[in-house]
């Protein structure tokens, strides 16, 4: 995400991006970690950026988007919000139950899912393995925030890449739908999952600018 805050901070945006707890250490860090602490990491980074700025654009790749989503569910002062192969489409409680049998059969960690890029020469900083109990605790967050989704009123920018192998296409069509402000739509057709370090790195950037300054105008 750092090439986007970048471009953020060179459009004059003052700038948090925040590292979650659990995040760019270990894996054995965030084996202690759920969505309760970063969603509470996501909310203190708005807080300090909130009452800094009259402004705020939320913006997330990934659990990142849920997280987004999630802070827009909550602040509807939030001017926008930009949504990036987010994984905000709920499935009725199929993946809780299926991380449930797995950690009821004493399995913590499973094979990652990082590194889903397109460009050759380019690694993600990902874990090479995902703790269970942290990836039910956000797939149960994404389950109880779908009810909330139409108290979204602000703008959102839906970018997706319809070759994600992480996160379905489909989710992208999910939250555009069920969202009640207005919405823009962005193809990333160059790129895979982490979209912010692939071919439409820039195409990000220049458009999720673009975007900020005209929600916050």
């Amino acid at each position: 995400m750092r090439g986007l805050a970048e471009a953020y901070a060179a459009a004059g945006f003052a700038v948090e991006l925040p590292r979650l707890p659990g995040h760019g250490t270990s894996v054995e860090d965030m084996l202690t970690t759920s969505w309760a602490d970063w969603s509470a990491a996501a909310e203190a980074a708005y807080e300090d950026l909130a009452g800094r700025c009259e402004k705020v654009v939320v913006s997330g790749l990934s659990m990142g988007g849920t997280l987004t989503t999630w802070l827009a569910t909550r602040h509807p002062e939030i001017a926008g919000v930009v949504l990036i192969n987010a994984a905000v489409a709920g499935d009725g409680g199929a993946m809780v139950a299926a991380l449930d049998a797995a950690l009821a059969d004493g399995t913590t960690i499973m094979p990652a899912v990082g590194n889903d890029i397109a460009k050759d020469g380019v690694t993600e900083l990902a874990y090479d393995a995902v703790p269970v109990a942290g990836l039910r605790s956000l797939a149960a967050a994404i389950d109880e925030m779908q009810p909330d989704l139409a108290k979204i009123e602000c703008p959102v920018l839906v970018m997706s890449a319809p070759d994600d192998h992480v996160v379905p296409a489909a989710a992208s069509d999910h939250v555009a739908g069920a969202v009640s402000g207005p919405v823009e739509r962005l193809t990333l057709a160059r790129s895979f999952h982490v979209a912010t370090l692939d071919h439409d790195a820039e195409l990000i950037e220049q458009e999720a600018v673009a975007f900020a300054r005209r929600v916050t105008a």
